[in-house]
Parts: structure tokens; sequence; C-alpha cells
């Protein structure tokens, strides 16, 4: 008897709603710093409305991004952190990296700019005052795209701040939004993406120290998920989606988006 019920109780669910089984979906894994923004809440309505397919964003950091892919969970790979992403495709897990858009990396600090980073021209330079300063620094310490930049720039510069870990050098571990929470309530420098810093909203009295150099230079990929690695894979979908991404309607769409007036993404699709 209970056994009848619960299948009348599955049939009527189902008989309710016709498109819980049938409605496609994806999955895109991707980063925090376009979730943050509000870029998916822009794009992918838009996306929905013409073709039916819904997306399912899964924000994390680039390299977990990368590592949920890997393991054939999402269908779509959406980072910044170009290296990665081809060797992410020469290893078989995706089909063909494109440039999608890009923005740009700014230095946020304190009002009262400590490092004095707002009158240096370069990023190892500053970086260097940083370190001479011993001015507090949080890192998101979570190899996203961020913190690869991030990596990448200290080295250039000669510094490994790791060495003052834990000291005037913190590592939250956490994505752009959680730990520009701690820069600003330890009075830190950071380094963010443009799109969250104009989208945070818990500036205080941080201010950009540093930006508009080539340095900074902010570059997203996207990525299908290869189906022959990944026998699980929404292929067809998943590439409906890349290819609307990079046609002139979605790179229209992308340039479109705006917060606080402000262009956030830059579409740069070939």
């Amino acid at each position: 008897m209970f056994n009848r019920l619960l299948a009348m109780a599955a049939a009527t669910l189902l008989t309710a709603s016709p498109t819980l089984a049938s409605e496609p979906f994806i999955i895109v894994q991707s980063t925090t710093s376009t979730a943050n923004s509000g870029l998916y809440d822009h794009l992918l309505p838009m996306f929905r409305s013409k073709t039916g397919i819904e997306v399912r964003v899964v924000a994390v950091g680039t390299g977990q991004a990368i590592k949920n892919a890997q393991n054939c969970d999402g269908d779509v790979l959406l980072v910044h952190a170009e290296s990665a992403e081809e060797t992410f495709v020469s290893e078989g897990y995706g089909t063909l990296r494109t440039d999608l858009m890009y923005n740009d990396f700014v230095f946020v600090g304190p009002k009262d700019d400590p490092a004095g980073l707002a009158e240096l021209s370069g990023v190892e330079a500053a970086l260097n005052a940083i370190a001479q300063a011993q001015a507090p620094f949080a890192s998101r310490g979570d190899d996203s795209g961020t913190h690869k930049k991030e990596t990448t720039l200290w080295r250039s510069a000669g510094v490994d701040p790791t060495e003052a870990s834990g000291q005037w050098y913190r590592e939250t571990g956490s994505g752009m939004g959680a730990t520009l929470n701690v820069a600003v309530g330890m009075g830190a420098y950071t380094m963010t993406d443009r799109a969250t810093w104009i989208a945070f909203g818990n500036k205080g009295d941080h201010r950009i120290v540093l930006e508009g150099v080539s340095e900074l230079f902010n570059q997203y990929g996207v990525v299908p998920v290869n189906p022959e690695r990944c026998p699980n894979v929404k292929g067809a979908p998943a590439q409906t989606f890349v290819n609307w991404l990079i046609s002139s309607e979605g790179q229209e769409a992308i340039a479109a988006y705006r917060r606080e007036g402000q262009q956030l993404f830059f579409p740069n699709a070939d």
C-alpha cells in the first residue's frame, strides 16, 4: 500500500510539473568574480529566453573550477587563468578555449595609503613598497585566477610574501568578496578584479591606489568540457551556450552590462 502511494505521488508530481524532468540545463564552472559582479544575472535570462536552456553556475576560484570540470562536474568552464585553461584543453578535458572578455585588476588600500602606492607608477614598485613597509596585505590564497595573477606579480617583483605569512601578509583562503571584507576590516591592501570592486558594497574608506598598467590586464576565457573525456557532459547545449556568448548578440550583451554607470567587462571573442 505504501509503495502504491509513493508511486501515485510521483506520478502526480510529474503530471503537475511536466518541465521538472524535461527542462534542459547545463552547469558552468566559473569564477567568483563573474558571479559577484552580477554579470550572470544579466546574461542568463537572455540566453534562456532565446534557447530554453537553463544555466546553473558554480562560482568558485579558478583553480577549484578547473578541478571540478576535470572531475566532470560541469559542462562549460569560464575562468580567467589563460595558461591553466590551455593546459585543461591540451590534457583533453576541454575541446577549445576561446577568449571571451577582459577587464583589469586594481590594487585597493586604505585612504591614508601607508605604503604610498598612489605615488608609484608600476606594480613591481608597489609590491616592493608594501613589503618594505610591512603594510598589511590580504591575499585570496585560494589558487583562484586572481591569486595566480597576484603570485606571478610578486615573483616578478622579486618578493616572496609567504615568508611573512600570518604577519603582514594574510592569506584568507576565500573568495574576492570575503577577501575585500578582510582587507577593509584590517586596513590592508589587496588586489581585486575591477568588476568585483565596483560591485562591492562595503568599501569603507578604501580606494583604488594603483590601476591602469599593462601588468594588470585580466583576460577571461570559455571552454566547453570534452564529452569524450566526460560522457555525462551535455555537449550540444553546452556548445550552444558558448556559441551564444561569443556571437555578436552575446558580446553585445556583455558590453551592455554596467554597475554604477561603469562597464565591467569588455568583449573580445574572435
